[in-house]
């Protein structure tokens, strides 16, 4: 296998697909769908006797695939056997596993081949950096976890990579980042924002808010610091979902993915996903638990690929309380709005549903009280409007920056949903 002609092929497509109008794009997508259905998908035991039209397929969900690893991909890896080569190099053969941080305690697998970590980097490239590779760049990559994905990157001439461990902390590593001085930095934003607070000695050409939800509140803070317009990077465990185009539009991978939507309410929408550019692990109709807000429009840039306004945050997080109608769902964006809108003095927040009738508002102890009644009446005003019968308590308390779990400003802990 020839990793370089992998990525450079990856890169190529990615870009030339790109130059397409939409109705081109339509018929390219669909074509390498339908060869997708008929070619791979029965590779996977779980597909063996599965009709190769998209529309007759189950909807999966991350507790299926983790109850049945082994039946999801081409080689029979058992997610036992994939949790043991995580604990030790993270490879089984030729094949390399990595998992997610776990955002709502369940913590979901992959398997993919060297062909694939290298047709990945040819797309991100070609999404986030084209204009940079060729100059030589150097990426600084601050996560919860190291993972295989990544290995492609290392190989490459044109790319030097740094991995900082989000878990140890900064002040472990913040010398070593200084001095390693990337050209693009991806992390995730409360650490971005931490950076800026923090005056990190940071020049970046590039910056990537990746792995978390990035709320309304941190990009000011950020785009200030670094002097930059901050993009995103839309992925999970699932595969790379949206890139930030550099006329600031978040593009749906629709050149290696197929999106089906389904409503949430509130103009938001979860997406149904078919990744039909992987070959060993076989996602077809793989409901996510992020709850997106889709562009009216297209983009400026002139891209085919459709776009998404906001990542709001996780269907884990609505909080589902009581009403005189019963039971009421409020999306994250809703209470974080509620919140932030209150008074422009907050500009950090949580927002935790404690018990089906009890969420607890936290602010921190130097916040002007007046600015504290404010949001705490706000939130109150919204359960009153939707007439729940959640009660509201606000706790001054300090909101140190955690390194060990992702950042959830508004975070339901009831549980999985009904």
């Amino acid at each position: 296998m020839n990793g370089l002609a992998e990525a450079i092929g990856s890169f190529a497509l990615t870009r030339w697909v790109s130059r397409k109008s939409r109705p081109d794009f339509e018929r390219w997508q669909a074509a390498a769908l339908r060869s997708f259905l008929e070619r791979d998908l029965a590779r996977a035991p779980f597909y063996r006797h599965a009709r190769a039209r998209l529309a007759d397929l189950p909807v999966t969900d991350k507790a299926m695939l983790m109850d049945s690893f082994e039946a999801f991909n081409i080689h029979g890896v058992t997610a036992s056997a994939a949790w043991s080569a995580l604990a030790g190099d993270g490879r089984i053969g030729a094949l390399t596993v990595g998992a997610s941080t776990g955002t709502s305690g369940n913590r979901g697998l992959f398997v993919i081949s060297e062909a694939e970590k290298y047709r990945w980097l040819g797309a991100i490239l070609a999404k986030a950096a084209p204009d940079l590779i060729w100059r030589g760049m150097r990426v600084a990559v601050i996560l919860p976890q190291n993972t295989g994905l990544y290995d492609s990157a290392r190989k490459s001439r044109l790319i030097k990579l740094g991995f900082f461990d989000l878990t140890l902390g900064p002040e472990s590593w913040r010398v070593d980042l200084e001095d390693f001085d990337p050209t693009v930095i991806i992390a995730p934003p409360k650490m971005l924002r931490h950076f800026a607070v923090a005056g990190f000695r940071l020049a970046p050409r590039r910056v990537f808010s990746a792995a978390e939800t990035l709320d309304p509140v941190d990009r000011p803070v950020i785009e200030k610091s670094f002097r930059l317009p901050l993009e995103q990077i839309y992925m999970a465990t699932e595969g790379l979902f949206a890139v930030t185009c550099r006329q600031g539009g978040l593009h749906l991978a629709e050149d290696s993915v197929f999106f089906e939507f389904e409503p949430a309410g509130d103009g938001l929408v979860t997406p149904l996903v078919t990744a039909f550019r992987r070959r060993t692990q076989i996602m077809a109709r793989y409901r996510m638990n992020d709850l997106v807000r889709l562009s009216e429009g297209p983009c400026r840039c002139g891209s085919p690929l459709r776009c998404v306004d906001e990542v709001v945050g996780r269907m884990d997080d609505a909080f589902r309380v009581g009403s005189a109608a019963g039971q009421i769902l409020l999306t994250p964006d809703i209470l974080r709005n509620a919140v932030l809108k209150a008074d422009r003095r907050i500009d950090d927040f949580r927002l935790v549903q404690t018990a089906p009738d009890a969420i607890e508002l936290r602010l921190t102890p130097d916040l002007a009280d007046e600015a504290a009644s404010a949001a705490h009446q706000a939130v109150g005003a919204l359960l009153a409007a939707r007439r729940a019968t959640a009660m509201v308590n606000l706790v001054r308390v300090p909101l140190p920056l955690e390194t060990g779990r992702k950042l959830r400003r508004v975070e339901c802990r009831l549980g999985a949903a009904p």
